[in-house]
């Protein structure tokens, strides 16, 4: 009896450990939470700091540095808004405007839009949303006798953006989302020394229209910038005769 509880003893002592299971057996708790405290007190390296900064910085400035871009090598297109309520026009510090060539039952008229649709069609033969467009845009030679300018008139439309177009045409690019297109110009921020004029300007120019759309404001002539890429800025408008520009 006795020599079996010696044999075992002998086993034991000589029992042979794995490196993993040794050392597992060697660590305590407290050495633990000592290497989880030095590890925590390390610094990152600089470039760890550095990347998620340079990433955050440049998701600031690609919003300017496009408007900057479009500005110098933007062409002048002058473009006209609809009549509209002038509640749903004029804002705290903006205004909020919609286009002729916003309104799908406008541009559907247009050469292109069947093929527009069928390369790119929802349901209920509607194009689906997030679809880019290119509007084609003609100057027009003529300007009203009040000195505002004529707006250019859409000529086609298509889903690509043409390599090369007579020097009377530019293409301005839209994005359809529920059932009109927007260009990226329909928000206007007023300078607040000119915020109190434009409002007074734009409420003076309503005007009663037929059946029950109400009171609406007369359309508004705008100026912008279009890039060879067709992205647009704001540059002024035209509240009646008065122009102002930002």
């Amino acid at each position: 009896m006795r020599s079996n509880s010696s044999e075992s003893s002998g086993n034991k002592s000589f029992r042979t450990l794995s490196p993993e299971a040794e050392f597992s057996e060697k660590l305590t708790f407290r050495d633990y939470l000592i290497a989880t405290e030095q590890k925590s007190n390390q610094r990152l390296p600089f470039w760890r700091l550095l990347v998620p900064l340079l990433i955050q910085t440049g998701i600031i400035l690609a919003v300017p540095t496009q408007a900057i871009y479009t500005n110098l090598t933007g062409r002048d297109v002058i473009l006209q808004t609809v009549a509209q309520d002038p509640n749903n026009v004029v804002q705290d510090f903006s205004l909020e405007l919609e286009y002729n060539i916003s309104r799908v039952e406008n541009l559907r008229r247009l050469s292109g839009w069947d093929d527009l649709l069928r390369g790119s069609q929802g349901r209920n033969r509607q194009l689906l949303s997030g679809t880019n467009l290119y509007v084609i845009l003609q100057e027009q030679g003529i300007s009203s006798g009040r000195g505002v300018p004529s707006a250019w008139r859409p000529i086609r439309v298509s889903s690509n953006l043409p390599e090369s177009l007579p020097s009377n045409q530019v293409a301005l690019r839209g994005v359809y989302q529920d059932n009109a297109v927007t260009y990226g110009v329909e928000t206007y921020y007023l300078p607040e020394q000119q915020r109190q004029q434009i409002r007074d300007d734009i409420f003076q120019s309503v005007q009663q229209t037929r059946g029950n759309r109400g009171r609406q404001i007369r359309p508004i002539t705008v100026r912008v910038k279009v890039d060879p890429q067709g992205n647009a800025v704001p540059v002024s408008l035209w509240v009646r005769d008065r122009n102002y520009t930002f």
